[in-house]
């Protein structure tokens, strides 16, 4: 039988979506480098309070290093018990004297819980965040370079106004520097416990007239602060909020990839992914060039947006403790673990994103300046026609059913005359030259741009 390989697994985050950076995390051996490092904790916690000799601690840390996923699977296989296995494998390695130190006072998830804490921290704050900034500093590069680049603005699917792109950008800018620094700060509020089977902290009790400061002990081996009040496991809503936040952060992008997916229709054509001169669209249409990263990334959204109510599913846990959540928890890496491919893809197309200043031209041409209907009922308005909207909204009509430009329609209705003449040239200038109502839409990019760049220190 030939040797199983990560094409033999179930899961296309194993192959497809595999991202080594994340294996010392949500991998089956990186989950167990932190249970080891909870129990050495303990250790370490027993130790200060001159219950286990340091001699125990050394020998226990050296077996741990010895520790496999293999030998905790097969003693799991052998006794049902996850952590016991773990335990057992352990004690297997060391010394009669030293066998009685391994867990003592510690429940399952005082170890599962506090692993749990330290390395979706970890993850987010080494791997998944800084990931993120690289993304936020290429869109602010974009930003900053086509913030004068003039496109009509959409809602509805129908032209608007004049934008610039550079300002379209910068709402996904400031969007994801949002998410960014919420991730950073949920990450850290990741508890942990060390308060035994109930919460109560009865077995650490028998030992310690302050449990609470033993248990403090324990997890400052992991860089971690206590849950105020636990049960068998910590509070669920700091996991919660933060795999949230991680649902929002891939919502964000997957938005971001909608828009530019848009713009690259065949009829729109304001951007371009870049295409490798060997990359096949279509295995029937040898002329097409779809959006796939973008379409990826909306995907990839999909399957961990949904997840998210398994998330606060979970946040249910009857009385002290039920298992109701031991399967669904144990995939929430895999949320991270999408999202950071998302972003990683969307990080290799940005850089190398085109756009088409032509067809940006070309397309705020086609409704024949009727994207001035706006600033010409406004002014219309503010120089006393009684019914300045109804007024505009008739010649854009007469515009199009015509195929006149507006500007030409306006300036050849005579009831328009008196109020053409109260207008100042910068204002008649706009109704002429549309691409030039464009807010401050240039400025407002440059600024959110330059202030992202200084919070995230990027």
């Amino acid at each position: 039988m030939r040797p199983k390989t990560s094409f033999d697994s179930i899961s296309p985050i194993d192959y497809r979506y595999f991202d080594e950076s994340l294996a010392p995390y949500f991998s089956d051996r990186g989950f167990l480098s932190y249970k080891i490092r909870a129990e050495i904790g303990l250790l370490k916690a027993l130790e200060k309070r001159n219950i286990c000799p340091s001699a125990v601690v050394e020998e226990v840390e050296k077996a741990c290093a010895s520790v496999t996923s293999e030998e905790v699977y097969e003693e799991e296989e052998k006794i049902r018990h996850d952590i016991r296995a773990l335990v057992n494998v352990i004690r297997s390695k060391v010394s009669d004297s030293a066998k009685p130190y391994v867990h003592m006072t510690a429940t399952s998830y005082d170890i599962i819980d506090t692993a749990n804490a330290a390395r979706f921290r970890d993850a987010v704050q080494v791997v998944l965040v800084p990931a993120l900034k690289d993304l936020e500093k290429t869109l602010i590069m974009l930003t900053l370079r086509e913030a004068e680049t003039v496109q009509v603005g959409r809602t509805h699917g129908q032209h608007a106004v004049p934008i610039t792109f550079g300002f379209a950008l910068s709402g996904y800018v400031s969007r994801l520097g949002v998410c960014i620094e919420a991730l950073e700060a949920l990450a850290k509020e990741l508890k942990g416990k060390f308060s035994g089977a109930v919460g109560a902290y009865n077995a650490s009790s028998l030992f310690f007239d302050d449990p609470e400061s033993f248990e403090k002990d324990v997890l400052s081996e992991l860089g971690l602060e206590a849950s105020e009040q636990s049960t068998q496991v910590t509070q669920p809503e700091p996991m919660t909020r933060l795999m949230a936040e991680v649902s929002i952060t891939l919502g964000v992008l997957a938005n971001l990839s909608d828009d530019m997916r848009a713009l690259q229709r065949s009829e729109i054509g304001e951007i371009g992914e870049e295409f490798g001169k060997d990359q096949v669209g279509s295995s029937t249409m040898p002329q097409k060039r779809n959006p796939i990263n973008f379409e990826n990334v909306k995907s990839l959204w999909k399957i961990v947006m949904p997840r998210t109510v398994t998330v606060f599913l979970d946040q249910i846990s009857e009385h002290q403790r039920d298992l109701t959540n031991s399967a669904s928890s144990r995939t929430y890496g895999e949320s991270i673990a999408y999202t950071l491919s998302a972003t990683k893809r969307l990080q290799k197309t940005f850089e190398k994103l085109s756009v088409d200043k032509v067809n940006l031209e070309k397309n705020l041409a086609l409704g024949r300046g009727s994207v001035a209907a706006e600033p010409l009922y406004i002014l219309l308005a503010s120089l006393g026609h009684p019914d300045a909207h109804e007024k505009v909204r008739n010649l854009t009509l007469t515009a199009q059913s015509e195929r006149k430009g507006l500007e030409e329609v306006a300036l050849s209705d005579a009831d328009m005359i008196p109020y053409l003449a109260k207008m100042t040239d910068a204002q008649k200038d706009i109704l002429k030259n549309p691409s030039a109502y464009t807010g401050i839409s240039a400025k407002k990019a440059k600024k959110v741009a330059e202030n992202w760049t200084k919070r995230l220190s990027l």
